[in-house]
């Protein structure tokens, strides 16, 4: 069965561009097109698409109040279609809290459609299987951990598809004392600076992209850059992060193995944690990590938006629990203090 599929875009020009990409693949239908959110609305109550892409910088309604009202009452997956600017980043990252699944770069500066959409047909097939919830407002502020003891624990977390708001949820939780934590988010470049910064107003802990030579401390949290450099912390007298030009691994970079298996090999107490997200990137890593003494949970498949990356973990023994996202705050905190307890024993 087909995956139908609505493009919303004000260019005939990109919206032929984006057709032209899903059309590639025999799995999808493109069902229509809209000009703007006007005509979208009526377009998504007669075809009713399995997934809509959608622009941001529209005539009539911005795209970020039309997903709004989409996620209100008719929640459906999306996947925005953003400039790679820094501007768009903010919005395109404002446009996943809301409850878009995933969003794509258009082609910028030489870049050309081909390359821009290569990952389009992936984000679209993995939103028809997402679950999305209906928007209720912004969340409420986190209560963050107070009981929490203070411990040099290295905590590695992978994300993808979902992240932003897993992520979100989470570090929301963490107290200013939290574990040096390092995170691999899949992420276009452009949107992880940004993406840090907004999770630092949120948390307790101190979020930055992570730089190369940046020593791991208690209170930190490392954001890998996107899109360049894999991210990977050496084993020293102090954990330090590196930035490795490397080819893509399970077709990301950075990637989630990548992170996982340096930590696996630091021989310290660790803590890692895999979210949600499609395809199997921190699978082994995680194994690895497992295997290599440290504690491990991953994202339970009810409050996954794409079970995907968890699953395969869970299923390679890599998972040692599996958590709602919820709880997965609290749950790493209490590992990373009793993995801390359990090496000064």
């Amino acid at each position: 069965m087909s995956i139908g599929v609505l493009i919303v875009d004000d260019s005939a020009t990109m919206r032929g561009l984006i057709a032209a990409a899903l059309k590639r693949d025999p799995d999808i239908e493109v069902l229509g097109f809209a000009n703007d959110p006007i005509e979208a609305r009526e377009q998504i109550k007669k075809l009713n698409p399995d997934v809509v892409t959608l622009d941001i910088e529209m005539p009539k309604m911005n795209g970020l109040d039309f997903l709004e009202k989409i996620m209100r009452l008719r929640p459906t997956p999306v996947v925005m279609v953003s400039t790679l600017t820094q501007a768009g980043a903010d919005v395109t990252l404002e446009a996943l809290e809301l409850g878009a699944v995933d969003c794509v770069g258009k082609p910028v500066g030489g870049v050309t459609a081909a390359e821009a959409f290569g990952e389009l047909t992936l984000k679209v097939k993995a939103a028809a299987k997402a679950r999305v919830k209906p928007y209720s407002g912004p969340a409420a502020p986190a209560e963050r951990d107070r009981d929490y003891r203070a411990s040099d624990v290295i905590l590695a977390i992978g994300s993808s598809t979902g992240g932003v708001e897993a992520l979100m949820t989470i570090l929301a939780t963490f107290p200013e004392t939290c574990p040096p934590t390092v995170v691999t988010q899949h992420m276009p470049a452009t949107f992880t600076k940004s993406f840090a910064a907004r999770l630092d107003r949120i948390s307790g802990a101190t979020v930055t992209e992570a730089r190369d030579g940046d020593r791991l401390q208690q209170g930190h949290v490392y954001i890998a850059p996107g899109g360049e450099m894999h991210m990977e912390v050496t084993s020293s007298s102090h954990p330090v992060i590196r930035l490795r030009a490397g080819e893509p691994v399970n077709g990301h970079r950075p990637s989630v193995d990548v992170l996982f298996e340096s930590v696996a090999r630091l021989n310290r107490p660790a803590v890692g944690a895999i979210l949600t997200g499609m395809g199997r990137d921190g699978a082994s890593g995680l194994l690895a990590m497992r295997q290599a003494g440290a504690r491990t949970l991953g994202q339970d498949e009810a409050s996954c938006v794409v079970y995907g990356m968890p699953r395969v973990a869970f299923e390679l023994g890599g998972v040692e629990k599996q958590v709602s996202l919820s709880r997965m705050g609290p749950a790493i905190l209490n590992l990373c203090s009793a993995a801390d307890i359990h090496r000064s024993a």
